[in-house]
């Protein structure tokens, strides 16, 4: 599909009002999709650039105007500390690339937000018929509308293309002719040309506001005076400073556990290698709909309360009581797995759930350790090869078409985590 940045022709393009008005009104079909339907904020920055782009008012796209604008921040306050506008940038500019993958693959004008600009690009199809304002549409000659022929054409044509390249991936992900657990396994993501959702959590995470770091400068003169200073050097004060809760702020989506964040890297370098696309997802930036429409992995346990809704019934499930956590097998037999720790080394446990038929109705795989590294060893585990197959021989016989649940064990030395051993699987 070929489009235009440049002003257009009249002849092809609208101008003036109309352009606006067909502008306006593809933003409130973005809006109203499964893509930006969940995300407040995601909306609210895609109008606030949209409209402030069309009003010509580009002095009010700028990264501090947008966080006080958009995000109610400070006039004062430093983008370097809080990055709320280049996150949500971020999003909006994924949720946008899903609409245009999935939900109209013609449109009459693209909505673009670059790299680096919150400046909005519109655009045009230059090879669509001439685009005509909203409430007048195109007629030939006879009062009779005009078939869209040529998308109707695209649009089979793509059909054939995905079910073609579904095909293929599937051949490819599987390795024609070597038939493994490990590809057993990963295989029902090939079920859906759906990218796979990698979701992680994101904590919120408290902040000490800019007066912290001047006081602390004042006393330790050149140790914080800048924000890449403030960012990795540890305030100093006094163990009885007393702080207000004026000088602490929070953020939310911003940050993530090493650990998740390790996990993420690995499954998508999995997943690129087997052929199957993914999208990793943080803290607010999926929900059940999205879950309901894409094969997902769940990285992190009670960190994230999607793992605990969803292992809730299941075989090997996550308790917590008085600030002591541990998974639990349900049943007769009833065994408990808790973190262990001794002079030497301490135990670390951890849940892999492969689930057919989630909650969602979508294949879901679940990582989740007690701890945080628990679920690094149990995403390294998944992610490997010679790990997974080695560990799948202790799962009950039939368990590719079932669903299956695995307990791992793994030594942590230095806060770092051997191969785990699989402790206890059962499938149903």
């Amino acid at each position: 599909m070929d489009y235009q940045e440049s002003e257009p022709a009249e002849t092809q393009f609208p101008a003036g009002e109309d352009r606006r008005a067909l502008i306006l009104s593809h933003l409130a079909r973005v809006q109203n999709s499964r893509a930006f339907r969940n995300s407040d904020r995601a909306k609210q920055f895609l109008s606030y650039v949209v409209e402030n782009a069309l009003q010509g008012h580009s002095e009010s796209l700028k990264e501090r105007t947008i966080g006080v604008e958009v995000f109610h921040r400070s006039p004062a306050y430093l983008t370097g500390d809080d990055p709320i506008v280049r996150v949500k940038a971020g999003e909006v500019r994924r949720r946008l690339a899903q609409y245009y993958g999935e939900e109209e693959p013609v449109p009459e004008v693209r909505i673009e937000i670059p790299v680096g600009s919150y400046i909005p690009e519109f655009h045009w199809n230059v090879s669509a018929d001439p685009i005509k304002p909203p409430g007048k549409p195109g007629v030939v000659p006879g009062g009779v509308r005009r078939p869209k022929v040529r998308a109707w054409i695209l649009a089979v044509f793509g059909m054939g293309l995905a079910f073609l390249v579904l095909a293929l991936l599937r051949t490819t992900g599987k390795q024609v002719g070597q038939r493994s657990e490990f590809n057993d396994f990963w295989a029902p993501l090939f079920a859906t040309a759906q990218p796979v959702l990698i979701c992680l959590a994101s904590p919120v995470v408290y902040l000490p506001r800019p007066n912290l770091y001047d006081e602390a400068n004042q006393k330790h003169p050149g140790e914080f005076d800048t924000p890449v200073k403030q960012f990795n050097t540890p305030l100093q004060f006094d163990p009885n400073t007393v702080l207000k809760w004026k000088d602490i702020y929070s953020l939310a989506d911003n940050y993530v556990n090493k650990d998740d964040a390790y996990v993420a890297a690995d499954l998508s370098e999995l997943f690129a290698r087997i052929h199957k696309t993914s999208q990793v997802r943080i803290g607010h930036d999926f929900s059940y709909d999205d879950l309901r429409n894409s094969p997902a992995v769940l990285v992190g346990a009670f960190n994230n309360s999607w793992t605990l809704r969803m292992t809730s019934e299941l075989p090997f499930d996550f308790r917590e009581q008085n600030g002591i956590e541990w998974i639990e097998e349900q049943g007769k037999q009833g065994r408990v797995w808790r973190l262990r720790e001794s002079a030497q080394q301490s135990k670390e446990y951890a849940v892999v759930a492969r689930l057919l038929n989630s909650k969602t109705g979508q294949f879901m795989v679940i990582l989740a350790g007690i701890g945080m590294v628990g679920t690094q060893a149990a995403g390294a585990f998944v992610s490997r090869e010679s790990d997974l197959t080695a560990g799948l021989a202790a799962a009950p016989t039939g368990w590719q078409g079932k669903n299956l649940e695995m307990v791992l064990e793994s030594d942590v030395i230095e806060a770092a985590a051997s191969r785990p051993r699989v402790l206890a699987a059962t499938a149903w």
